[in-house]
């Protein structure tokens, strides 16, 4: 019997496969700059396909900028829901967070920076698109942290607040850690964090609610 190799790429797997790769050159591309330098003719020259063959994927930047904050946010995503789980843990909630947030901003450095350039520097459209993520991972961390000690008499109104607090710091690490190559600054980086999350949890276990 004669072996006839691999299965021919379908159609479908090609596009999906030319997808995933304007994705990866734009992510490649924004590395130093951002969305609004960037035209479709540099992303289909890196890919290695007619500027028209772009179209096929995306209607323009920024409709590509859009995606790669929904696949980037999968990333934050996967950060925060350890961060919720660390958080019906009292004991561990500042290291068990700080360890996931290391580990995502190591695994995914490209989704990060991709995040922390186009929050401030991004098209109008993409940094909209990620304050309205941001402020759904408010709300989520804020349903779990009502589980922590000390919080279960906590209005909606503080509990978002603290949830923001979390939040607002640890995107705010992760800016830091991807600036940075340096492990000396890292460690200082996050030793900083160390000390942030625990003073707020110790603020955690002090704050009443005001009826």
């Amino acid at each position: 019997m004669i072996e006839t190799g691999a299965e021919p790429e379908s159609r479908a797997e090609r596009k999906l496969r030319t997808r995933r790769a304007i994705l990866d050159a734009t992510l490649e591309l924004c590395a130093d700059s951002s969305l609004t330098a960037l035209s479709l003719r540099q992303v289909a020259k890196q890919v290695g396909i007619v500027p028209t063959a772009f179209y096929r994927h995306f209607d323009s930047i920024e409709s590509l900028g859009l995606a790669l904050v929904e696949e980037s946010f999968d990333s934050l995503r996967d950060l925060f829901r350890d961060v919720r789980r660390n958080a019906r843990a009292d004991n561990d909630v500042v290291d068990g967070s700080i360890d996931a947030l290391v580990d995502h901003v190591h695994r995914r450095r490209d989704h990060f920076g991709f995040i922390a350039r186009e929050r401030v520097a991004g098209p109008r459209s993409v940094r909209e698109a990620i304050r309205r993520e941001i402020e759904l991972c408010e709300r989520e961390l804020a349903t779990d942290l009502a589980l922590m000690t000390g919080t279960d008499t906590w209005t909606a109104k503080d509990l978002h607040v603290l949830s923001s607090l979390f939040v607002t710091v640890l995107v705010a690490t992760a800016e830091q850690i991807v600036s940075t190559a340096r492990p000396e600054q890292e460690e200082q980086i996050v030793a900083t964090v160390r000390t942030q999350l625990r003073m707020l949890l110790i603020g955690v276990y002090q704050w009443r609610s005001e009826a």
